[in-house]
């Protein structure tokens, strides 16, 4: 499997996921601390990536995005966006709701 088949496959595998540096538990960045810290506050589990510990994704994930940063939410197959994003749906009341009508997959999608 190409490592675009296996992005694909993660984020097709996962209702919620996160790709991050670190882990939730472990962030290994500001802005996937904060990512993580937001999606566990909306109260449902969520799958995540290490792209620190699995650096063909970290290379390969922005061009399939089309999104250069870390973190990269996915909800249901699509982009959510970024930290900022993140935290601006967040504050706005958004990011929950979406949260919530997502399905709930857990644990390390490596």
């Amino acid at each position: 499997m190409s490592v675009e088949e296996t992005i694909k496959d993660q984020i097709n595998s996962h209702d919620i996921l996160l790709y991050m540096k670190g882990s939730p538990e472990q962030p290994q960045c500001g802005f996937s601390a904060q990512a993580s810290q937001i999606l566990m506050a909306c109260g449902k589990k969520f799958a995540y990536v290490d792209v620190l510990s699995n650096p063909d994704i970290r290379a390969t994930l922005p061009k399939v995005a089309n999104w250069p940063t870390f973190p990269q939410l996915w909800v249901d197959g699509e982009l959510v966006g970024g930290c900022d994003i993140i935290v601006e749906m967040y504050e706005k009341g958004e990011l929950k709701p979406l949260i919530d009508s997502a399905g709930s997959s857990a644990d390390t999608a490596s």
